[in-house]
């Protein structure tokens, strides 16, 4: 894009060119920022002309101009009345505007020629903020208008920031639920192959969807012990606090054994069981294959039965009463009711979680504020860890938008606060989610006690008023 500037030592070419009116010169440039002299001027001016922080400028180097962002301006201290360059403004170079082949300008990202001293700066006007904003997508979706000129809409391509990950950060009140509900809607109605779990932890988001969203609370999810691993399963037999030693130790013989058992009351071992394998089927405290809690406990029993010594059978006890408490508390039902009645099969929980296929319902709103608070993390951390390996196992078939709120709740910037396996499920989505069609979305009031590491992988930040 060629400019001319209408100043008093450059005399436009022609007619047809765009004209603009030259306001200072380059005096310094440092990596991707630049400074720039301007004269004084007075505060009765237009809004259009004045030079303040936020304000694009244009600095024009052969045939291509460079846009910058003012992000600091201030007065000389040597500036005296009929100084040209009485103050100082700092420009970000974010892009440039160029010509195609054809004539025709466009805007790219990033700077392929730097500025040099005494080059020639602009303001930008509507046509280069709309070449700068405006992008032919289809799929771009609307979000607003800009700062700099209201008459000009401000889109975000989808694509590209599901699948770098997006945050949106904002204090209390400011209205982080309804920026969120407006663009989940819009990106519904652009990626149409597109399913959104959404962790709703105060129960708000209910009704934002209409049909387009299943609502999950405890009253009709279906959610098995077993689908938990050993550290999730631990945490919930513990009421959320730290497990102890011995009773974990116990746990983590007799959990295998009870699955064995149970694998080979149903002919389960014989079908996974390769030929000629003499030593059967092994299984690990991890492995998400169905057990029933009334066979742990008689394996805990039996075990009991076999000691001697008093304190050691005091420990089996405890634990024994401990698991039979969360079993018979109704808040667990969703958990340990008819778990494995009818024969629970992982695809049928994962096809109403995850909406496989979507049958109009490409959205699940998972209601947390209904479940035990002691349950919440561990509930958080299996959701999690299996959207990101069901993205993994189908090789990204079936793209998913994991929705977080509140989320310094789950990635608090200090590890030793909080449940480490859902730190790590969703550490995991955000670090390698995107290969396998799984995208992130944060949203907190707390931006400083969310862990940094999983910020940084959030490329589109939605910054709202924050304290």
């Amino acid at each position: 894009m060629e400019m001319e500037l209408a100043h008093s030592d450059s005399q436009p070419a022609g007619a047809a060119a765009p004209q603009a009116e030259l306001l200072g010169r380059i005096v310094s440039v440092h990596g991707s920022q630049a400074s720039v002299g301007i004269p004084a001027m007075s505060p009765a001016g237009p809004e259009a002309k004045r030079i303040t922080v936020g304000k694009f400028l244009g600095v024009v180097v052969g045939k291509s101009m460079l846009v910058g962002l003012i992000t600091d301006v201030s007065m000389r201290p040597e500036a005296g009345k009929g100084n040209d360059d009485a103050g100082v403004a700092k420009l970000d170079l974010i892009g440039e505007i160029r010509s195609s082949d054809g004539g025709v300008a466009y805007f790219q990202r990033g700077v392929s020629s730097y500025p040099g001293m005494g080059d020639p700066v602009a303001f930008i006007g509507p046509r280069e903020l709309r070449l700068i904003f405006q992008n032919s997508s289809a799929r771009m979706i609307e979000v607003g208008h800009l700062h700099q000129d209201g008459e000009i809409p401000a889109g975000i391509e989808v694509d590209e920031m599901l699948s770098k990950h997006f945050a949106v950060l904002g204090t209390t009140g400011v209205g982080k639920s309804s920026a969120i509900a407006l663009l989940i809607q819009q990106i519904l109605q652009a990626r149409s192959d597109l399913r959104v779990l959404m962790l709703d932890v105060h129960n708000e988001y209910g009704r934002c969807f209409g049909e387009r969203g299943q609502v999950l609370n405890p009253n009709n999810i279906k959610l098995p012990f077993w689908l938990f691993n050993f550290e999730e399963i631990v945490d919930v037999f513990f009421g959320g606090r730290p497990g102890l030693e011995e009773e974990v130790d116990f746990l983590s013989e007799v959990i295998p054994l009870a699955k064995a058992s149970y694998a080979q009351q149903i002919g389960l071992t014989s079908r996974l069981a390769k030929p000629g394998d003499a030593g059967g089927v092994r299984y690990t405290v991890d492995v998400p294959v169905p057990y029933r809690i009334a066979d742990l406990l008689s394996l805990l029993d039996t075990r009991m039965g076999k000691l001697e010594n008093r304190a050691s059978r005091m420990v089996y006890h405890k634990l024994m009463t401990r698991i039979e408490t969360v079993c018979n508390d109704p808040r667990y039902a969703f958990m340990f009711e008819n778990a494995n009645v009818g024969g629970d099969t992982m695809a049928e929980i994962l096809a109403t979680l995850f909406r496989l296929p979507p049958n109009g319902k490409p959205m699940t709103i998972l209601q947390l504020a209904g479940f035990p608070s002691e349950v919440v993390d561990a509930l958080v951390s299996v959701t999690c860890r299996m959207a990101f390996d069901l993205g993994l196992w189908s090789d990204g078939s079936a793209p998913l938008l994991v929705v977080c709120e509140e989320a310094h709740r789950y990635m608090a910037a200090d590890h030793s606060v909080g449940f480490a396996p859902t730190r790590r499920s969703i550490s995991r989505i955000a670090k390698e989610g995107r290969k396998y069609g799984v995208f992130l979305g944060l949203v907190t009031q707390r931006p400083a006690e969310l862990d940094p590491t999983i910020l940084s992988q959030c490329s589109t930040l939605f910054a709202m008023r924050m304290t």
